[in-house]
This record gives C-alpha cells, structure tokens and sequence, in this order.
C-alpha cells in the first residue's frame, strides 16, 4: 500500500503545501512521525493532485523514488509543487534509517539546529542514560518517547494581507491599485529549513505617469530649448494613447555658481556670462524647479518658452545635484506615491560627482536632502558637494524613480557605464538639437512597463533567497528574478524560496522587504526562526533530580553546576571513579568514548584536540574530520558536523564543492550558457565545439546571420527554402518585429544583411531577451537598386565608341604624319648624297624637228 500526500487548497488559501492523512490509512502501525507538518483538516478546496511518499512494508515506512502524479495546468497549482517536492523530501529523508544526522547533541537546542528532521525527546524517563534523546522523531517514539513529550517544531507559512491584483488604473483611488501581491506574510523557519512561495506582478493597464523634464541649460543647448517649446503637447498626444493620467514638469541645472565653474572676472560677467559674445544669457544656477508636476500641458509650453540659457566655465554640469533634489524633494516636485515616475535627463556634457566641490573649497558632504528654497532653486549648492551615484541610486530606488539619460552621442557610453550601477535606468541617444526626445521618452515608457525585476530590502544575514521566474508564456527559468518583454496586463509569477542558513544571535524576529524595482507595491515578510525549545521556559534550578540541586532539570535532562558531572550530576570532578562503564560505549565491545575521550560517571569526557572540537554521547562526531578540497575543509562552503559536510545554501557535493547558482551561467542577454552548453556547478560545460565561461566563443557554429535568415525570408517575404517544405511556423519560433530603422547597441545583437533573388539588401537584427525569447527586427522594405533606363547606358556607350573612334584616328593621323616625316627626311638626305654628270646619250633624240619646206621662195602674196 502506498503513502501519498493529498495537496489540499490553492493559492488563495494562504499556505503554500498542506495536506491531511486519508482515515483508512490512519489506522496503520505506522510511526506518527510519518505524518509529522501534515494538516489534519483545512478549509480550502480539495484537489486530485497526490504526491507518492513511500510504502508500507513490515508496519513501517519504506520510502521509493518519490514521484509526483497528474499536475494541474493551472499557474496557482505549479507554483505550489516546489513546496510539495519539498515535503516529500522531508517525508522520505525521516525515513531513511541509515542516513541520520541527529546525534552528538547533548542539548535541545543544539538538536534543533543540526537539521529540520531532527526531535528531541524531553522525557524524564525516556530509556536510560544510553538513549539518545535527539533523533529523528519515529526513532524516538520507537525508543519509547511520547509523541506529545517531543519537541519537533515546524515551520510555517501565513499570509496576512493577500490583495489580488488589479486589472486596471483608476482615476480616483490610487491608493486601491495593487501591481505586486501578497503584501504581507508570516514565516516560521528552523535552522537549515527552506519554504517556498509564490508571487505575482502585474502593469496594470492605464497606470498614472508622472514625466519631470530635466534640462541642462548651458550655452551649448540653445538650439535644444528652441526644438522642445511644444514638447508637453507632443507628449500628451502621445501618452493618451497609454495612460488617461498625465502630469508633466519641467526643472533646469547649469552648474554651481561659484569659482571655478563660473566666469567671474568682473560683475558685468556674473550677471550675464555671455557679455564678451554680443548675447544675453542669465546668472548661472544649481537647479531651478521651474515647473511642478501638473495636468496642464500648456503651462508646460508657456515655460519652456520662457526660459534661457546661461553659460559656465568647465564642461562637466551639476547634473546630479539636480537629480538628487528632482528625487528628493516630493511634494515641491510634485511626485504621486501611485504612479510611475520618470525623471528625464538631457544634457550634452558629463556630470561633476562627489569630491568634484573641493575644487571650489565645498568639502561638505551631500546629505541627501531636499533644499529647494521658496525662489524653488536649489540653495544649498554653494555649500553642500555634489552627490555620489550611491547616493543618486538610493534616493532614486527610496522613491521609485526611473531615470532616462538622454545624452548626445559621444557622452552614449559613459552614461551606460552610470545606467550599470543605478537599477532603473536607461540611457537614449539625443539629436544634437533634442529633436528625437519625444521619441526617447516614448521608448523608455516602454521599456520601463515590459519588464518587472524583484529586489530586496534589508535582508537578514541569517537567511538566503532564490528565486524562479515564469515569465508568461509557462516556461520555468530557474534562478532568474527578472522578466522582459511584457505586454501591460501581463501577469507573471515568481517563486521565491527561503532559507535559514543559520539561528540569529539577537532578536529572532527579523522583517525584510521584497519589491519590485521601482514600484510603489512591496511584500513584508517576516520571518520567525524556531531556534529555541519550549521546554526550557518550565526548566528547574537546582532540582532535586539532579543529585542535590546540583544542576538545572531542563527539557528531560540535567544541566550540571561546574565542576559536576554525570547523567543527574551524581559525580564531583576529581572523582576518579570509572563505573558504569559499559554507558560510555555504543555497544558491549566497543572502545570507551572511541578512544577519544574518558568515562567519568558513566559519561563521556571528550578530549581536546588542537584540530577542533570533539563531541557527542559517545565521542563520535568532530568538526575537522570531513573531507577537504583545494586545501580547504568542506571547500570553506560548509561546516563540519559529526564527520559530514553540512553545505551552506546555494553548494552541494560531499565537499560542498558544487554550486547550485546558474548566475555565472547566464550571460547578460540570451539563453543559459548561450545555449550551447549546461550549467553544471556553476561552470559552463560547453558542447559542439563552444569554448569560454559562457560557451560565448563557437568557430564552428553558424552565426546568428546565416541561421536566421531562411526564417526572414519564410516569415516576412514568403521566399525560401523552408517556405518550399512547408516548414516555417515549425522552425521558426521567433518573435518577427517590423521596424523603419535598426538599433542594435542598445539591444547587444546582431545586426546582419543579405541580398535576395531580386538583388535587394534585406537588413535585420537578432537578439535574445533576458526572458530567453528570441526578437528578429527586420526592416520590412529592402534596400533595392533603383530600376535601369537604358538611355543611360546607351547614351554613354554610343560616346565612348565615337571616343575611342576619334582616339584612334587621332593615333592613326599621327602614325602616317611621322611615317611620311621620316620617308621625305630620308628621300632628302639621298638627294643630298647623289653626284651628277652631264653626258650626251646617243640614243636621246631631241624633242624638236626641223623641216625644209623645199616650195617656200620666201615670198608672200
């Protein structure tokens, strides 16, 4: 026959497992230790979960590898397996016989502290002075001890105020808008105990803004007052389609109006430091509240046109001295306690931090408090030294306020550097003429209300937390207190887990605060740990069953005055007497005290040991003799209890070597160990090929270009090879968002491109979220070369033929001009060579002949 524990109950019901033992199974000889933390009765609804403990065999317990059955789908029932998983253990832990770790304790308290399975037995005649009175509870019921003679406190989990969450923003009532749920709960924790729990955020749709407007107005932002005089109507056009609750304000910072920030030569200069440049500009300033947080937008333009420039010496501003007085003064700013806060920064310069004010003889430290003046400037600027980030991010954090850097583009990455080390923040790259804040703030509204991120406050030493987180879509991501990528209205779950690392030394009561960040709704948990018996308030001095009065009769045992010894004080110290013996022994044959220690009143004496303390009834346990690793005892991840490595949280393994943190695993943006690897100790065991901390470094992977493109080409232009098979919705998973234009170093992606069948660049962008999710920004519109007019290449063709034609006639009149050159060069040179002589041919006959006409008498008629 089979134990199974019946999950009773839902979320709503205030405890986070319990459960009842069926009639028909209470009748069995089975200890009462089996159903030891079980509800007998509850009143919230049953279900049909089970959860398989064990069997019985022989009239006990016999635990088997403990599996849980048919789970509910629904949020509220997963969140609460943790805790049954955890039950289980317990269960089947108390039932291991061979695996216990209660022994060596003398007293009650230190029983309790050794482990949550642990009891003690307060019996006044529970078996003998040889019996153990600290063991696991079935063990001492079966030694004889009562049930109701045992101390075996458990723990507990009460919620005291539980509001659900709301669905949306109110106008009236802000007070009643809940986004973080439970706000209150009670835990009862023994030492080494952990319970979980669960909690759920929600954005809550229409959710009131606040917008402050901070403005740097040195001389190199002119242009930039000029662009923003209509902002407030930009961005209440805007922010009604998100939120039906608006307040704007508008603040300005120049610097402090000392030497040497300021130009001061003359008087001339410090009313008007732009006196040399033919301009007027104002007095420089610290910060000025020019407008308090208000519904009318139009008295945020009418300010804004109002105001002017001024100008000071170095480049660095006093921009975080206008932060801190932004964030710290509440009712002159004007901030509602429900709603978001957003503080935007723009500026071109960097910012003076603290120690900067020596320079001008301020050696006061920032006090973090408000002292803005009844002129609303901030008058304590000449006395009091710029603030530290740490301070900023305290008085930021103290008041839920999201600060937005919109910087120019050479100032982008100092100002990330900030953004690293104060929680909230964001950073957007500003025009040099601010036209693109409307669009800054837009984006970092959205980004502020997709994402929920858990921090705690005022944490006990004494305990550890862990948290999962379920992030909407079901998946569990273990170690993760963060979600990204949210829609508003979404609600996610995280489960937190708490566990006593160790008993405080004061007050055992201890109330911390889990939120959030930067939302006004926070959880109080307070935490009670057990690390005390009951019996110890009926405790008897000098009782009589402690041989005379000599000792104090204390949760069923006798705590002997110095210098007394003995199970009831019987024996005096120099009292060499070694009777009984045969009590300083587990067992008849065994050495007395293990050969470490003496038996003086049939008592074990433990000796002392320059390698630590020696302990227990019999001598058996130490604190030294565990195993060692890297030259250090339990790897300096634990302590030694009785021979065994006790792991502090967060390590496991025999040498608490192995550690259960997935934080050195995950990167900041995408999957554990990039996804190709596991996380084992907290190391990366990369596979495929993957090397680095993270498997970042993969030679032989596709990158992120190559394999993402087949699902662009699938998803957004219907084309390639996985459109062909028919295996696009199957392949890609990814989240496709349409974009004009891709801005990747924000986002630490990868920005790639191709070119299609038709010749056109197709530009997109990948990267993983922190949630995991995948996002392809793809530029719906590629880039293609503009269609060809063939007259534009005919024209020039026809003009490049006809030029080469004339080239070449050219070339050929010039070839034919030297050759003739050279040949009548060449004739004349011969002419000049030649010798001539005059001689008669005899065959030459001269061209004229003469005839005698022999009838001519000269004589005419």
């Amino acid at each position: 026959m089979w134990i199974c524990v019946y999950r009773v109950g839902s979320t709503r019901c205030g405890r986070v497992s319990t459960g009842y033992v069926p009639p028909d199974l209470q009748a069995l000889p089975v200890a009462a230790s089996a159903w030891a933390g079980l509800s007998r009765a509850s009143t919230c609804e049953a279900s049909a979960e089970v959860l398989t403990v064990g069997k019985i065999a022989a009239g006990r317990l016999v635990p088997s590898v403990c599996s849980v059955g048919p789970q509910s789908r629904s949020m509220g029932v997963r969140s609460l397996w943790p805790s049954l998983f955890a039950l289980a253990a317990l269960l089947c832990a108390s039932a291991v016989h061979g695996n216990n770790k209660c022994k060596g304790a003398l007293t009650c308290v230190q029983c309790l502290e050794i482990d949550p399975i642990c009891a003690w037995c307060l019996q006044e005649d529970f078996g003998g002075s040889s019996a153990s009175r600290c063991d696991l509870l079935e063990n001492l019921i079966r030694k004889g001890c009562r049930e109701n003679a045992t101390e075996f406190p458990q723990g507990s989990f009460q919620v005291l105020q539980g509001l659900p969450l709301s669905e949306k923003g109110l106008k009236v009532d802000l007070d009643k808008i809940v986004q973080f749920s439970p706000q209150k709960i009670a835990i009862s924790l023994r030492r080494g105990e952990s319970r979980s729990f669960t909690v759920q955020a929600r954005q809550v749709e229409d959710y009131p803004v606040d917008i402050y407007y901070l403005m740097d107005l040195s001389f190199s932002m002119k242009d930039d007052l000029e662009n923003i005089q209509q902002l407030g109507t930009k961005v209440a056009m805007e922010m009604a389609k998100k939120t039906s609750n608006l307040q704007l304000g508008f603040g300005a910072f120049v610097d402090k109006p000392v030497s040497p920030y300021i130009y001061m030569a003359t008087e001339d200069e410090i009313k008007n430091p732009c006196v040399h440049m033919n301009t007027v500009c104002i007095p420089v300033f610290g910060f000025k509240n020019v407008l308090k947080l208000t519904e009318e937008v139009n008295r945020f333009n009418e300010e804004v046109i109002k105001q002017k420039v001024s100008r000071n010496r170095d480049t660095p501003e006093g921009g975080m001295d206008a932060v801190l007085q932004v964030s710290v003064c509440k009712e002159e700013i004007g901030w509602r306690q429900e709603a978001t806060h957003m503080l935007v920064l723009v500026t071109d310069a960097t910012s003076h931090l603290a120690l900067d004010g020596r320079l001008a003889g301020i050696i006061n430290p920032n006090d973090g408090h408000c002292h803005i003046g009844q002129n609303n400037e901030y008058n304590a600027s000449a006395v009091l030294d710029y603030p530290s980030l740490a301070l900023v991010t305290e008085k930021l954090t103290e008041n839920n306020i999201n600060l937005i850097f919109a910087v120019t583009a050479e100032l982008t990455e100092i100002y990330k550097n900030y953004s690293r080390m104060i929680p909230g923040t964001t950073v957007g790259t500003v025009y040099k003429d601010s036209s693109n804040v409307l669009e800054l703030i837009i984006d970092a509204y959205e980004k502020i209300r997709s994402q929920v991120e858990l921090e705690i406050l005022n944490l006990p030493k004494e305990l550890s937390v862990s948290f999962d987180a379920i992030c909407g879509n079901d998946e569990v991501i273990l170690g993760q207190k963060f979600c990204t990528g949210l829609q508003i209205g979404d609600t996610v779950n995280f489960t937190v887990k708490l566990e006593a690392r160790e008993c405080p030394k004061d007050e055992k009561v201890k109330t911390f605060m889990l939120k959030p960040i930067l939302f006004k709704d926070a959880l109080e948990i307070t935490v009670n740990f057990s690390c005390s018996c009951e019996c110890e308030s009926n405790a008897v001095e000098n009782s009589t069953l402690c041989t005379n009065g000599n000792g104090t009769f204390e949760c069923g045992v006798c705590k002997c005055l110095p210098g007394r010894f003995g199970p009831y004080c019987e024996c005096e110290e120099g009292d060499g007497s070694t009777v009984l013996q045969e009590t300083c022994s587990p067992k008849k044959g065994d050495p007395i005290c293990n050969n470490r220690g003496e038996c003086i009143c049939g008592q074990c004496v433990c000796h002392r040991s320059n390698y630590g303390i020696i302990s227990g009834q019999f001598c058996e346990c130490d604190d030294f003799s565990c195993g060692h690793y890297m030259g250090k005892l339990c790897s300096g991840n634990g302590q030694c209890q009785c021979g065994e490595c006790r792991c502090f949280p967060d390590w496991t393994d025999n040498y608490c070597n192995c550690s259960t943190k997935t934080e050195p695993c995950r990167p900041p943006v995408g999957p554990m160990c990039h996804g190709r690897g596991e996380c084992k100790c907290g190391k990366c065991v990369c596979k495929g090929g993957a090397y680095g901390d993270q498997c970042e470094k993969c030679p032989t992977c596709l990158d992120a270009c190559t394999f993402k493109r087949p699902c662009v080409e699938c998803k957004v232009f219907d084309t390639g090879e996985l459109k062909e098979e028919g295996k696009c919705e199957q392949v890609c998973r990814d989240e496709i968002r349409l974009v004009e234009m891709l801005d990747m170093e924000a986002k630490s992606g990868a920005k790639c491109r191709y070119k299609d069948e038709n010749g056109c660049i197709v530009h997109f962008g990948y990267h993983e979220e922190t949630s995991g999710k995948s996002i392809l920004l793809v530029i719906q519109e590629p880039e293609c070369p503009p269609p060809l007019n063939l007259l534009y290449i005919i024209l020039p063709v026809m003009g490049a033929i006809l030029l080469l034609a004339l080239v070449a006639l050219l070339i050929w009149k010039l070839l034919v001009t030297i050759h003739d050159r050279k040949e009548f060069a060449k004739f004349e040179a011969e002419r000049v060579k030649a010798k001539w002589d005059t001689m008669n041919n005899p065959l030459y006959k001269g061209p004229t002949s003469t005839f005698t006409n022999l009838t001519y008498s000269g004589k005419v008629e």
